[in-house]
């Protein structure tokens, strides 16, 4: 599994404890910045790791901001991203088993280190369900393309 992780400044400090935690469980993974906690636009860091994870070329994306809301905004405008900014245990769960969440967001500034790892190593760890969530995922994806004016 190759993950793709980014931040503003906001997520800055709860990213460098999470790309460590990738770093034990001996996870690939890139960082695309930020790169210090000076203000920046989270727009510009979720655009790099959610291209990255539409691209084929990295399997998921942990991307963090000041709530998580704001990277999950950029990054479910990208065509086959579905990014979950999640709070809990029973979210991180429940984007893996019934929506294949590929792209975990966390807020760093309502987080604390010891739950948004408990968070994403349960969303690392959790297999999709498939069955009927299977189904519900192919209406997103042709949603997605009736929207883009792909013809079926």
């Amino acid at each position: 599994m190759r993950i793709a992780v980014a931040s503003d400044h906001a997520g800055f400090t709860l990213k460098k404890g999470i790309l460590s935690l990738l770093e034990k469980r001996g996870i690939d993974h890139k960082d695309f910045g930020c790169f210090s906690s000076e203000r920046v636009d989270y727009v510009d860091f979720a655009v790099q790791a959610a291209e990255k994870v539409r691209s084929g070329e990295y399997d998921r994306a942990i991307l963090i901001c000041g709530t998580g809301l704001g990277m999950a905004m950029v990054a479910n405008k990208f065509p086959g991203i579905r990014a979950t900014p999640c709070c809990d245990a029973f979210t991180a769960e429940m984007s893996r088993k019934h929506n294949d969440s590929n792209c975990l967001t966390l807020g760093g500034r309502i987080l604390p280190l010891d739950e948004a790892e408990e968070i994403t190593t349960i969303w690392l760890e959790t297999e999709f369900e498939e069955g009927r969530h299977r189904e519900r995922l192919e209406k997103i994806v042709q949603l997605e393309k009736n929207l883009a004016g792909i013809p079926e």
